[in-house]
């Protein structure tokens, strides 16, 4: 938009904020889709480990939904009454999903000989001469 056309329309100064924050993020919406839809999909897919790949269909259909969802409210529908709604919260679900079983992989791994030995030897064990040298002598009460 140019400081023209913002001059001859007619909305409300207040929004006007607004609709350059709007522009604007438009443009960067563009460009990121510009750049993936110059790299072929399965091109893409290729590279990536099936974990990474989940995540990128999971995030163009969350997307595209959300476009969607954007669209409809300029049309003048209400997305919240719309089936893409339910689409969008079905999508959370497996995003959620994947970002479990992302998180597992990230996590330590339990080395068992190790806990075994660390536990052994942290434990006491009496033997005969522990016995008679840990004994309270008579007459005297521990504390």
């Amino acid at each position: 938009m140019s400081e023209d056309d913002i001059n001859t329309e007619e909305y409300p100064t207040e929004i006007h904020d607004y609709l350059a924050a709007f522009e604007k993020s438009l443009g960067s919406v563009d460009e990121m889709l510009r750049t993936m839809m110059s790299v072929s999909r399965s091109e893409l897919l290729q590279k990536l480990e099936p974990l990474e790949q989940a995540k990128m269909d999971l995030v163009s259909v969350y997307t595209l939904n959300s476009m969607f969802w954007v669209y409809l409210a300029t049309q003048g529908i209400n997305p919240k009454e719309h089936p893409v709604k339910q689409e969008l919260e079905r999508i959370r679900t497996y995003m959620n999903k994947v970002k479990e079983i992302a998180d597992k992989k990230k996590a330590s791994k339990l080395d068992k000989g190790a806990v075994s030995r660390f536990v052994r030897n942290a434990l006491w064990e009496p033997n005969a001469e522990n016995e008679h040298t840990s004994k309270t002598p008579k007459g005297k009460k521990r504390k």
